[in-house]
């Protein structure tokens, strides 16, 4: 606990629905304690109908930014002043910047799984990798994944009034990169099976496999996974979704959501504070590496 919080400090957000089991303020707080830097991080339990005044509420109190989870990263975007290209080609915001006023909407999701990645000696550039999903942090990946070099994204998603919008970030992505996206339904799982085979990833962007849905997975034959298979999942409660222990149990590599929570935070960092953050002594202050 900080004992030194005064009348300089400034708050950043964290606004979802729901948001009571994040880790995030906790890990931001230990970030901000340890740099020893005036800001203090705190959790708002913001659905899609009250996000129009709590981002009014956020230019009249000056908060510094706030982070922006489910169910709003898309339709904070047209409340926002600018947005960077990565938000506008992928029509996902998860975080804000308030300078002076101005507020600008960066998305640092996709940042975080690709240097999840990264750190855990994955390297999928050039490659082709295979993504359940079409929501907010899924549409970050493949937007970040397409711009670093990822040379194929096969995504699968339900037909609901996501599919259209991952379609439209796919045509983007085909006239704008050289990744060739393409977006199939997720009932068709023959098609699955196969792009999971070409594939050297395995990403699920969902939420199946967290509360409400908690050990279900969208992957229920183990034959479509493969030892040299990485399979990672967005979700980092619980830290072994079922999908992972499917994975595990066939030897893949697999990989859940606390890389790509820590990443995308210490991009969110940056953006707020100018500072670095210290990963590895967060790892430890909550025991991430039990």
């Amino acid at each position: 606990m900080r004992d030194n919080i005064d009348g300089h400090f400034l708050l950043i957000g964290l606004m979802a629905y729901p948001i009571r089991h994040s880790l995030s303020p906790q890990m931001q707080n230990t970030i901000y304690s340890k740099l020893n830097v005036p800001y203090v991080y705190l959790a708002f339990e913001v659905d899609q109908e009250k996000l129009p005044d709590a981002i009014k509420g956020l230019r009249a109190l000056g908060l510094r930014g706030s982070a922006v989870s489910m169910p709003n990263k898309q339709l904070v975007c047209q409340y926002l002043d600018k947005l960077t290209p990565a938000v506008e080609m992928s029509g996902a915001c998860n975080t804000i910047s308030n300078d002076n006023g101005v507020l600008t909407g960066y998305n640092t999701d996709g940042i975080g799984y690709m240097r999840m990645l990264k750190e855990a000696g994955v390297d999928v550039i050039g490659k082709k990798m295979t993504i359940m999903g079409a929501g907010g942090a899924a549409t970050a990946i493949v937007v970040q994944a397409a711009l670093d070099g990822v040379k194929e994204i096969a995504i699968f998603n339900q037909k609901d009034e996501c599919y259209q919008k991952i379609e439209a970030v796919a045509k983007k992505l085909n006239q704008n990169t050289q990744c060739k996206v393409y977006v199939t339904d997720l009932d068709d799982k023959e098609q699955l099976r196969k792009e999971i085979a070409e594939s050297v990833v395995l990403c699920n962007a969902t939420g199946v496999g967290m509360k409400p849905l908690e050990g279900q997975s969208l992957i229920t034959d183990p034959t479509m996974l493969r030892a040299d298979l990485v399979v990672t999942d967005c979700i980092y409660s619980p830290r072994k979704t079922k999908l992972l222990e499917i994975a595990e149990q066939q030897g893949c590599k697999i990989l859940n959501g606390i890389g790509m929570m820590l990443w995308q935070g210490a991009a969110q960092i940056k953006i707020w504070t100018g500072e670095e953050a210290p990963i590895e002594y967060v790892k430890e202050k909550m025991r991430f590496n039990d």
